[in-house]
């Protein structure tokens, strides 16, 4: 039986924005992890430094724990099926446009949020994000009405739960440093400068990437968005016994954060580590997007499960001696493969 941890949810909340509001400020992106993914498939270094840096925390976590992740609840094939669905829908339109629920009510963490979105596409997201969560909701019915119901909420924070808000000052302070030695470098705003794609600074990027990252994985822990079991139960929604409304929380708690760090605290739009402010202006409402959203909330709706909680997980089993490995690393082989079919 498990017990909703509203405490976890909401200081877990409170710090993913964080991470992602550092990575635009050094290195001028939004956070998208299952761009990470796909990107990195395609040999992007900075990519696969985004994927390592999710493993990675995974692997710290599990140090700290003692133990892995959860098995996932459904049967191997339908993991299988459920990544194949996630990667085609994050693959068929772009996920920058799936954005708002991993940061208003985690995706649950591994896209992009629109509060690093331009105002023109909000709209986009939150069409994508009304599309994939209803999908979402209505998968989950489908395939998880046997979930046991949930026990008393458990308010305390728990000693691991302080420790993962104690890790993330580490990944942290490297973002402060990164960002404080080169908050006066100056980079000409010319046509040639706008048309050269090459990073200034390379490796202190790829640092970025890695160091938030694992910064990031500590967050979604402790909220408890790692665990599938947690999204389901939130999606069962509040007539089901198993419904947990901590997701909520997470939620309120990222937008809370989120919004006055996008608002008030992006600077003057230029990437302190070099490299373009690659921000999305914005686009059309089209079939692409509401097909991409459809798909991907399928996928997501029958495991619980998306690619930042996977990689998280996957470290986990990885840092556990392998325990619920297999699931986690058929899941994002499928996702893979289902990206690289569009």
């Amino acid at each position: 039986m498990a017990n909703p941890t509203p405490l976890n949810a909401l200081i877990g909340g409170l710090t993913i924005p964080v991470a992602a509001h550092e990575l635009l400020l050094l290195n001028g992106n939004v956070y998208g992890i299952s761009g990470f993914l796909h990107r990195g498939i395609k040999g992007s270094i900075e990519g696969l430094a985004g994927v390592a840096g999710l493993i990675l925390g995974g692997v710290f976590i599990a140090s700290m724990e003692g133990s892995g992740p959860a098995n996932l609840s459904l049967t191997l094939p339908k993991v299988l099926a459920s990544g194949f669905l996630v990667g085609l829908g994050t693959k068929t339109y772009d996920m920058r446009d799936f954005a708002s629920f991993c940061k208003v009510c985690p995706r649950v963490a591994s896209c992009l949020s629109f509060l690093s979105l331009s105002e023109a596409s909000w709209s986009r997201s939150i069409v994508a994000t009304v599309t994939f969560f209803t999908v979402g909701v209505l998968t989950t019915q489908l395939f998880n009405q046997d979930f046991p119901a949930v026990g008393p909420a458990n308010w305390s924070i728990g000693a691991e739960g302080y420790k993962l808000l104690a890790l993330q000052a580490i990944p942290l302070s490297f973002s402060v440093l990164l960002y404080a030695m080169n908050s006066n470098t100056k980079i000409e705003n010319t046509e040639a400068d706008k048309k050269d794609d090459k990073p200034p600074y390379l490796a202190l990027r790829v640092l970025a990437y890695l160091t938030t990252s694992v910064q990031f994985a500590f967050a979604l822990r402790l909220s408890n968005l790692s665990e599938a079991s947690r999204v389901i139960s939130f999606l069962l929604l509040p007539f089901h016994r198993a419904f947990d409304p901590s997701l909520a929380l997470v939620g309120g708690g990222a937008l809370a954060v989120g919004i006055p760090l996008y608002r008030y605290f992006r600077g003057d739009e230029r990437a302190r580590l070099g490299g373009k402010w690659a921000i999305p202006r914005g686009g059309k409402i089209d079939s692409q997007l509401l097909i991409g959203s459809t798909v991907f909330g399928v996928g997501w709706g029958m495991a619980g499960i998306c690619p930042g909680p996977a990689l998280v997980n996957f470290g986990r089993a990885l840092g556990s001696g392998g325990h619920a490995l297999a699931p986690y690393a058929g899941w994002l082989a499928s996702m893979v493969l289902g990206g690289l079919l569009v």
